[in-house]
């Protein structure tokens, strides 16, 4: 089979680099080109020197000439730039992009959420929000692909089922999120120099992270019900990983036992969750380097609550791994292909 040519755009972030390192491992796929802007004329290797060993292009800036010898765009870039390169785009391409820039249904939404005005509005339509143990079935009519954000991933895979059945109260879900410094970008300690990222914990975006939004859309295709839930991220002093813990009220004759029979039957035939055995301490080093996610489902010490814990790497299922995976559903490669 020939190989699929590859555009990464925004190739020097943790998610770009990540990106690489997991395209230059796939046999359907060769890296044509890596676009940056700061970086133009440098090897990848500069960003991380496990990518010596391999033959890749030097980092080009972007111009849409470059399109035309690809089929496969990856964009890793600051919010609103995919928009921009996607206006250069041919039926013929397939566009995967890891940031935010379509992962909202609206416009409304992205401008209220995002704080600028989202500059593809009509190709909002003709782009996909891609969970891939849940709605995997609908890739096929896209040419954009937005994947979806790492606490969201870390949050809706166990959310979900619980959702489509009604077991759960919706007025009342607590989740708190805690993520390694990665997954606030290249430019986390110049963003937080204020605070100590490598022995603090700290709490942002409380109440309003921009997340809360692609959250409630994707739970609001699942139930016509009103529902609730507090979502608070927190910085940990770790470079990779994301544990959420979801506090949830269950329904009337709704047990523990309940919600972890329902999950991993949900799961059975899915590759990369495991729902793990009841009450299992669930880590984030279960999971680095890996595109799983691993849900636990513990009992409270009230019988009409249940407590789950869900570990994923932002870096791999919460960005560049679960980018590949939709990639291999597009396209009809091995899912498991890279990963």
């Amino acid at each position: 089979m020939l190989k699929l040519n590859a555009l990464v755009a925004g190739s020097t972030g943790y998610i770009g680099v990540q990106l690489i390192k997991l395209l230059v491992k796939h046999k359907y796929i060769n890296i044509k080109f890596l676009c940056g802007n700061s970086s133009v004329g440098k090897n990848i290797k500069f960003y991380d020197k496990s990518l010596s060993r391999y033959k890749l292009p030097k980092i080009v800036k972007f111009n849409k000439k470059l399109l035309n010898d690809v089929q496969i765009v990856f964009t890793a870039l600051p919010n609103g730039e995919a928009q921009d390169l996607s206006k250069h785009l041919s039926k013929n391409h397939t566009l995967i992009d890891l940031a935010a820039d379509f992962r909202l249904n609206k416009a409304s939404d992205y401008l209220k959420w995002y704080k600028q005005k989202h500059r593809a509005p009509k190709l909002i339509k003709k782009s996909i929000y891609l969970l891939p143990e849940i709605n995997r079935k609908e890739i096929k009519k896209y040419n954009i692909i937005s994947c979806p954000g790492c606490y969201p991933t870390s949050i809706l895979l166990p959310l979900i089922p619980l959702f489509k059945k009604n077991l759960i109260k919706f007025n009342s879900i607590i989740i708190d999120s805690k993520s390694g410094y990665s997954g606030a970008g290249r430019g986390v300690h110049k963003k937080y120099k204020d605070k100590n990222l490598y022995e603090s914990l700290s709490a942002y975006g409380v109440g309003f992270h921009r997340h809360n939004s692609e959250i409630d859309q994707m739970l609001r295709k699942f139930t016509k019900k009103k529902f609730q839930f507090s979502f608070t991220p927190h910085l940990s002093p770790m470079f990779r990983g994301i544990l959420s813990t979801i506090y949830l009220d269950l329904e009337n004759k709704i047990t523990p036992y309940t919600i972890y029979n329902e999950l991993s039957k949900f799961y059975e035939n899915k590759k990369f969750v495991k729902v793990l055995k009841r009450d299992s301490l669930v880590s984030t080093n279960n999971v680095i380097n890996t595109n799983n996610c691993y849900i636990s489902i513990c009992k409270s010490k009230y019988k009409n609550k249940v407590i789950i814990l869900s570990a994923i790497d932002n870096l791999i299922k919460g960005g560049a791994g679960q980018a590949v995976q939709n990639l291999n559903i597009k396209f009809n490669f091995p899912e498991k292909t890279a990963l």
